[in-house]
């Protein structure tokens, strides 16, 4: 299974670098959601699958858990072990995982999960799982139930062409799925709070298919979101301003036949 050609556009040091600083973090009341419907306690081994730069690595850390990072982006990958030299960090594919047969607890999919979702991939999820192994998949989400959010994702979603998304619903075909039991989900809600630079500009320069782009596309695409910025009341002028997220997280257990 070879990446989508979008996923090019994360491969320098400049785009990782955007993507880290330009990403949410994931709500607190995720912590216990990895505690009590994932397991992850001391004594546990996760696997942060399709990991990025490592942006929810911290959040499977502070469970005590044992983490091991997947990413085949080695832009990404380096981003990650940069910023978390002591996580093990492998170059891997979800249908490929390099790790033994029943090794994991759990498997963690943090905005991820839609660039694989194939049955190949699962049934290798469902292999270094242990029985009763846990497989969580979480998506950061811009509420575009506010008006200016939702002209801020038609804006970027006029470029998205094939990319695999969450919002298309599509990776949402592979279940059920044999060797799983049903996914159950929840939704949190959360927030990204900073200068809109940060928080709006570099988010959108973290898509993937926008890093993908040209570089004068990408200057245009530069300039329509800081002509938004400047035209909206909420964010005009101001020092901070809170990109409103939905966090969707979903489980799903290893059932003990295929």
């Amino acid at each position: 299974m070879s990446l989508h050609h979008a996923a090019d556009g994360y491969n320098t040091a400049a785009t990782a670098d955007t993507y880290a600083r330009g990403r949410p973090d994931y709500p607190p009341v995720l912590d216990a959601w990895l505690r009590d419907t994932l397991g992850l306690d001391v004594g546990r081994y996760v696997l942060d699958l399709g990991a990025g730069t490592g942006k929810f690595t911290p959040r499977l850390l502070a469970t005590g858990a044992r983490v091991i990072a997947v990413e085949p982006v080695a832009a990404m990958r380096a981003k990650l072990h940069a910023s978390l030299p002591h996580v093990q960090a492998l170059d891997g594919r979800a249908d490929a995982l390099p790790l033994p047969d029943a090794s994991l607890d759990a498997v963690v999919c943090a905005q991820s999960f839609h660039w694989f979702a194939t049955p190949q991939a699962l049934a290798e999820i469902r292999r270094v799982l242990k029985p009763g192994g846990r497989l969580g998949l979480v998506w950061n989400l811009r509420d575009a139930s506010v008006p200016w959010v939702a002209r801020l994702d038609a804006l970027v979603n006029r470029y998205e062409g094939d990319t695999p998304r969450y919002y298309s619903g599509a990776w949402r075909a592979v279940f059920p799925h044999p060797g799983f039991g049903p996914l159950q989900g929840r939704e949190f809600s959360n927030g990204h709070t900073g200068d809109a630079q940060t928080v709006i500009v570099d988010r959108v320069r973290s898509t993937s298919f926008i890093a993908a782009l040209p570089a004068t596309e990408r200057e245009r695409v530069d300039a329509q979101v800081s002509e938004l910025i400047a035209g909206e009341p909420l964010l005009a002028g101001k020092a901070q301003v809170t990109v409103p997220y939905l966090t969707a997280a979903f489980c799903a257990v290893k059932t003990e036949t295929p």
